[in-house]
């Protein structure tokens, strides 16, 4: 039997999909999918962080498109179909990537572990960041700019560039304003939330995670909003993980806002489905509202806002006050406090009018 090891589906170690479900060998099947590149992604980072690098899939895809994908990511339950190989990052994954010389690598991490495994994985062409010294290192011009923005605070409050511009630019490609990709979840949803069909759900994601507490909102504001809201006949749904399972109850109870619980991710992506308009900080939540192309207000104090790709889906709201914390974890001056309520019930209004 000739085997056509070069297909997108051949695996070596198993039966391939087609096989399993058509029972087709190498000589007699009608979905073989020539390959002719291996195309390696590391991004390693946080959920929201891998879901906004996905904009990439799309550029690459038409650039390659009899190229097999590799991603090797913290996260890989949150890419798409568009990804061939999605490999958690272990030990395992990174000893097998080492043995596979790739066409093209683009490490978009900045960590001293993925630009050593960029220095060691052996590829035709290297992108991004690499390590030099110990340190890590921009590769070719192309990543200079990315480097420089996140080593001083100044030259990075004056970047006008968004994060899919810059990650885009460091792969020598032009950002058009391709979107965010998510997997698709809908025959993994195991669950169903019953939520008026017939009024305007705003999603409150009251969290914020645990490295960069200075983005909390007060508790009172979300409180406060949350009654303004409902009064003015939305519903309000709060969001959140366990970490904000007090916070919500807390909310709740003395807003009477709708808390149904915290969920794991597939389910909690079916929930944030539901809103009509999503106001988060700089969250996991804020890059999923953008995969689903909701409505969304986006509170920010500590980051350049130009960073954030939006997509013209809502609007970035900031305190006014002209506080020290940019880039910090904790906030001594608690400036957020300063982003008032009547700012976000406004911006609420504007977004998501009431009939």
């Amino acid at each position: 039997m000739k085997l056509k090891t070069d297909c997108r589906h051949f695996r070596g170690d198993a039966p391939c999909k087609p096989h399993k479900l058509y029972g087709v060998h190498c000589d007699n099947c009608n979905y073989y999918d020539a390959t002719d590149k291996n195309i390696l992604i590391i991004k390693l980072g946080a959920l929201g962080d891998v879901v906004r690098t996905t904009p990439l899939l799309h550029k690459i895809k038409k650039e390659f498109p009899k190229g097999v994908i590799w991603w090797l990511t913290n996260s890989p339950e949150i890419l798409p179909d568009e990804v061939d190989r999605k490999l958690k990052f272990n030990l395992q994954n990174t000893t097998a990537l080492k043995s596979i010389k790739f066409d093209v690598l683009y490490n978009l991490d900045k960590d001293i572990e993925a630009c050593s495994l960029t220095v060691q994985i052996k590829s035709k062409l290297k992108k991004g960041f690499t390590l030099k010294n110990g340190k890590c290192s921009p590769i070719d011009k192309n990543s200079e700019s990315k480097f420089y923005t996140g080593i001083f605070d100044d030259i990075n409050k004056l970047n006008i560039k968004s994060y899919p511009q810059e990650i885009f630019e460091i792969c020598g490609f032009k950002f058009s304003g391709e979107k965010y990709i998510l997997p698709k979840f809908e025959n993994k949803i195991e669950q169903k939330f019953k939520l008026p069909k017939n009024k305007k759900i705003v999603g409150f994601n009251t969290g914020c995670g645990d490295r960069w507490k200075s983005r909390l909102w007060p508790e009172k504001h979300w409180i406060e909003t949350a009654k303004i809201l409902i009064k003015k006949g939305y519903t309000v749904l709060l969001l959140g993980g366990e970490q904000e399972e007090e916070k919500n109850k807390r909310i709740a109870k003395k807003s009477g806002a709708t808390y149904l619980g915290h969920f794991p991710l597939n389910n909690f992506i079916s929930l944030l489905n539901e809103c009509d308009l999503i106001i988060t900080a700089v969250s996991m939540s804020l890059h999923l509202a953008i995969g689903l192309e909701k409505k969304i207000i986006l509170f920010n104090n500590i980051f350049n806002k130009n960073e954030f790709e939006l997509y013209a889906l809502g609007e970035i709201l900031e305190p006014n006050y002209n506080c020290t914390c940019y880039f910090s974890s904790d906030c001594e001056e608690s400036c957020m406090k300063h982003l008032q309520v009547g700012r976000v019930v406004k911006s609420v209004k504007n977004i998501l009018p009431l009939k």
